[in-house]
């Protein structure tokens, strides 16, 4: 065993010391190797901000009731009497001001991105008193609180860095009413940030919604309250709705976004991923032709065949990771924390997020650049073992 150890350590010694003469090919390697993982890693962070944003603050205490059918807010419908009933069911916390449940209006209106000058979707939510405490992440970051029965609306932190005219103070005008900028909030990164606030009964008039809304936000005594919560209200004939957990529903919300975007990902890893691989075959074939003598010398001298696929394949996963590392460290520089958005088919708004580059999504884009580099670096492993002793030496 220590022998075979020994021509390993020798065969592979020989190998990496003329990296430095090759290192034109070298090089193309490592670049197409980081090349790969950068696209990797900057794709798939893209999903999982997506996911974060919808799915990191819902929680299974706090549930949401939309007219029965309804896939989205966008297609519910709820009447004033129905959100009464909603908030007052078992099951539902109460705090001094009374039920914690927000009645809930959803609009889009038209706001132009800061980077194209673009209109975009961007949602104004009208909402009640008590959303604050249904949404407890939410924090007033600059300003203050709309004011019930006033012209007011707050900004989420991501759509006033996204979309122009959001600056506290600003003026805006939509649907029938013009609207001041008193306050900007965070959540947390959640989906509320891409949002805009105000008043729901300030909102219904100003699109002639008349009395209605679209969905009740309810804050639950605790997660086994739900079934309790939801019975009352599937089983009372006043009323025709769905109940479900919020967290259930931005995870479904999020499924097909986040598919979409990481098949994506896949696909363009793998044809960027089958270049590089071409890359790290010839330049490991390179090798091993301008070795082929001192391969020779070592097998006349009683070397085997297996210490030199080794040698080969350790030089080839060297510069794969190499590529890896730095491909992985550039991702995170580049893309971690870098803000955008897109749209959100559910409810054909904008959606606000932040690139999220995880440890578990750098430690993919590493395991990829091994794959690759075991990938190109067989066959020639393969090849140089197989080489015929007696062929090579004529080449002496």
């Amino acid at each position: 065993m220590l022998s075979w150890l020994s021509q390993v350590a020798t065969v592979t010694w020989v190998n990496l010391r003329t990296i430095v003469e090759r290192r034109g090919a070298s090089l193309a390697t490592v670049v197409g190797v980081a090349g790969v993982v950068i696209v990797f890693v900057a794709v798939f962070s893209i999903a999982e901000g997506v996911r974060h944003a919808l799915t990191s603050n819902a929680t299974s205490d706090t549930a949401i009731v939309l007219r029965s059918g309804s896939d989205s807010e966008m297609m519910s419908g709820l009447e004033r009497d129905d959100t009464r009933i909603i908030a007052e069911a078992p099951g539902v916390r109460r705090s001094a001001a009374g039920p914690v449940a927000s009645a809930e209006l959803y609009v889009i209106v038209d706001v132009p991105k800061r980077s194209t000058g673009t209109d975009a979707n961007v949602p104004l939510r009208g909402v009640q008193p008590a959303a604050f405490e249904v949404r407890d992440e939410v924090r007033m970051v600059e300003g203050r609180r709309f004011e019930p029965g006033r012209n007011e609306v707050v900004v989420g932190r991501a759509a006033a860095s996204q979309f122009k005219g959001l600056d506290l103070g600003n003026r805006l005008r939509w649907g029938q009413n013009e609207w001041t900028v008193v306050g900007i909030f965070s959540a947390n990164g959640g989906l509320a940030e891409s949002e805009i606030w105000c008043d729901a009964g300030v909102l219904q008039p100003a699109y002639r919604r008349g009395s209605s809304f679209q969905s009740v936000y309810a804050k639950l005594e605790s997660p086994a309250a739900f079934q309790k919560f939801k019975d009352s209200l599937t089983s009372d004939p006043r009323l025709d709705v769905k109940v479900v957990e919020e967290s259930e529903y931005y995870a479904s919300q999020s499924e097909a976004l986040v598919g979409l975007i990481r098949a994506l990902g896949i696909v363009i890893t793998v044809l960027m991923g089958v270049g590089a691989i071409f890359g790290a075959l010839n330049t490991m074939y390179a090798a091993v032709a301008t070795r082929t003598r001192e391969i020779a010398t070592l097998r006349a001298l009683g070397f085997r065949g297996g210490p030199v696929i080794l040698s080969v394949l350790t030089e080839s996963l060297l510069l794969a990771l190499v590529g890896g590392v730095f491909g992985a460290a550039v991702a995170y520089l580049a893309f971690n924390g870098f803000q955008t958005s897109t749209l959100n088919w559910s409810t054909f708004s904008q959606l606000s997020f932040s690139f999220t580059v995880t440890p578990l999504l750098l430690a993919w884009g590493l395991a990829s650049a091994v794959l690759m580099g075991s990938i190109g670096g067989l066959f020639p492993a393969i090849r140089a073992a197989r080489l015929p002793v007696a062929t090579a030496l004529r080449e002496l």
